[in-house]
Formats: C-alpha cells, sequence, structure tokens
C-alpha cells in the first residue's frame, strides 16, 4: 500500500510517500481500499509538531477515509466485499489501504461520490457535537462561525440553516459573495475588520448565541465578549498557533500567553458558557459517535446537505495540499486521492 509519512518536524516538504504491506483485518475490522482521504488541520499542525495528539514520528496521520471496502475480518456483519465505505481512522488515514473496527464505518449514500464521503466525518461530525449535541442550536439563534468558509465552518452553515439559525461568518472578503450563496446572512474580513466590533454592530449590541471558535489566542477572548447573555463559546482548534507553514516556537508561545482563563464565577455573573470540544478524545464513545455520524449521512442521502469540496491532491502532492490550505486558498474541503494506476 502507498502512504503519505511525516518523517520529522517541518514544512510541507517534508511530507513523503512510502510503500508498505497491506494490513490484514483483524476480528471486528473491515479492510478498506481508499479512494479519498481528507486533510484535517490537526494533521498540518501533527507536522509542524504543534499537536500534542499526534503520535511519535515518524508517522501517518489522518482522521477520516472512503472507499470500497475488499476485506472484513470474523464477526463482522452488515458490510461486505464491494460495499462503498467512510470510516473514521485514528491515525493512519493518509494510506490507500486501512482497516478499522466496524464501528467506525458507514455506507456511503448512493448520491456521494468518494472526495465527498471523505469530506465529511470529522468537519461535520465536530459541527454536530457543538451545535446540535452540546449547543442546543435552535431556530432564530445567531451563530458566530470562525473560519467560515473552512471544513467545519461550511458544516456549520448547513447544520444552522437546517435548524433555521442565523450564521456571521468570518472570512477573507473573496469568499463573502459564496457564502452569501449559501445561507450567511454577514460576513467579516478578519484582516481589515474588529470582530467583535462587528458582531455587536450586526446584532445592536445584543450578541450571538453560539460561537465557534477554532482560532485560539485572542481570538477566544473576543469571540466571549461577543456571546449575548446564555450564550455558548466553542472552543476546539488553535489555527493561530501555526501563523506560517513552518513551526515558530515564539509564535505558538505567543498565542498561549494571549488566551484567556475564564474564572467559574465570572462565567456565573455573566451567564455564558465556554466548552471545548476534541473529536480525538472521543474514540471511547465511539458508539454515540457512530449513531450521530449515521443521522448525518442520512442528511446527506436526502439532499439536506451538500459535500463542498476544493480541491483534491493525489499523494504525491501532500505538500502542496497542505500549503495551500495553510494559506488559506479552500473554500470547504481538501482531500487526497491515492492516484492508482
Amino acid at each position: 500500500m502507498k502512504q503519505v509519512w511525516i518523517p520529522k518536524i517541518g514544512g510541507p516538504e517534508v511530507l513523503e510517500v512510502r510503500e508498505a504491506p497491506d494490513p490484514e483485518p483483524k476480528a471486528g475490522e473491515v479492510r478498506v481500499r481508499v479512494a479519498a482521504s481528507g486533510i484535517n488541520f490537526a494533521d498540518i499542525l501533527a507536522r509542524m509538531g504543534l499537536y500534542p495528539d499526534a503520535p511519535k514520528l515518524p508517522a501517518v496521520v489522518g482522521y477520516e477515509v472512503a472507499g470500497v471496502v475488499d476485506g472484513v475480518g470474523d464477526g463482522v456483519d452488515g458490510l461486505a466485499d464491494g460495499d462503498r465505505a467512510v470510516c473514521l481512522t485514528r491515525f493512519g488515514g493518509y494510506s490507500d489501504v486501512v482497516c478499522v473496527p466496524q464501528s467506525a464505518a458507514r455506507a456511503v449514500p448512493e448520491n456521494l461520490d468518494f472526495e465527498g464521503a471523505a469530506s465529511i466525518p470529522v468537519n461535520y461530525l465536530t459541527a454536530w457535537l457543538m451545535l446540535v449535541r452540546m449547543g442546543n442550536v435552535k431556530a432564530g439563534d445567531r451563530v458566530l462561525v470562525h473560519a467560515c468558509a473552512g471544513g467545519v465552518g461550511l458544516a456549520a452553515v448547513q447544520i444552522c440553516r437546517h435548524f433555521g439559525a442565523e450564521v456571521i461568518g468570518t472570512a477573507s472578503p473573496g469568499k463573502h459573495d459564496r457564502l452569501r450563496e449559501m445561507g450567511v446572512s454577514a460576513s467579516i474580513d478578519y484582516r481589515s475588520q474588529d470582530f467583535e466590533e462587528e458582531v455587536k454592530r450586526l446584532t445592536g449590541g445584543d450578541g450571538v448565541d453560539i460561537a465557534l471558535d477554532a482560532v485560539g489566542g485572542e481570538s477566544f477572548k473576543k469571540s466571549y465578549k461577543s456571546l449575548a447573555d446564555m450564550g455558548r463559546l466553542f472552543v476546539f482548534g488553535v489555527s493561530s498557533l501555526a501563523p506560517g507553514t513552518k513551526r515558530h516556537l515564539m509564535a505558538a508561545l505567543s498565542g498561549l500567553l494571549r488566551m484567556p482563563s475564564f474564572k467559574p464565577i465570572q462565567l456565573m455573573n455573566h451567564n455564558k458558557g465556554v466548552l471545548g470540544v476534541n473529536l480525538g478524545h472521543l474514540w471511547k464513545r465511539s458508539d454515540e459517535l457512530a449513531a450521530m455520524l449515521g443521522e448525518i449521512l442520512d442528511l446527506f442521502a436526502d439532499g439536506t446537505f451538500t459535500p463542498v469540496v476544493d480541491r483534491a491532491f493525489p499523494f504525491a502532492e501532500a505538500a502542496a495540499a497542505h500549503r495551500y490550505i495553510q494559506d488559506r486558498k479552500n473554500f470547504g474541503k481538501v482531500v487526497l486521492t491515492p492516484g492508482r494506476a
């Protein structure tokens, strides 16, 4: 099998394709010939040595794939050779063959291709956990979505639209028109506008009911101050710790030092909440994740949700894919494809 490896900490250029023997499915596992692998910012942080949950380098990362089942272990039912499957992988997803527990695999809806299917698990589960499972989003809510044109951002937009909530998004100006077409009520240029002031202006000083922030640093503080009474801030990433394609420890340290501390008495007096989400720490709740993923896939099957895939890069161009994301060029998901002969 082919795999994209991170051999050492560094810029995108360190990524390299290697070959290894195909894995064999164990009891309770399915083997999938991968057609597409999703890229997430956690993968980029792992390459830069800024993701503490990543496996020790050298390593193969990747949390999600889609492809065709070509082997099943003892005790597997419901999936068989030839079935199309979308899977969560606890690392190892940058491979053209993976073995995963049956509980981590779901059938791909007939109206989805593999690239679209591979774009779903991490982004939509993360957004669903924040908005639905923990955030209780409802019709009429106002939701601030940072990096609105990214994978989680666009998942959040579709979920909010489904539940009747209004979205205020931050994104670079070149993406505002497309966001408007997708139902975003207002877009803020995070490069030239103070989003806290803009949120106050757009809401008449009331603030938003939910804020989704994966930027980190001072952004957490400003997102908290943008909340209305009984508002909820969800923190789920720290992209500001990686401002360039290579690791800059001083920039990362500066971002950490700018992060606020939320104190219990303060939260009580403000009637606000701060919640964290890290999908990678929920593997022990795999049954719940699988149930949520099934519900999300049903909404794709009936056309309620539509995957937004910006570009697919072959394994050999994995470095370009990472660079493309870090340059903030993508609108939606970026995926890798093995490019088999």
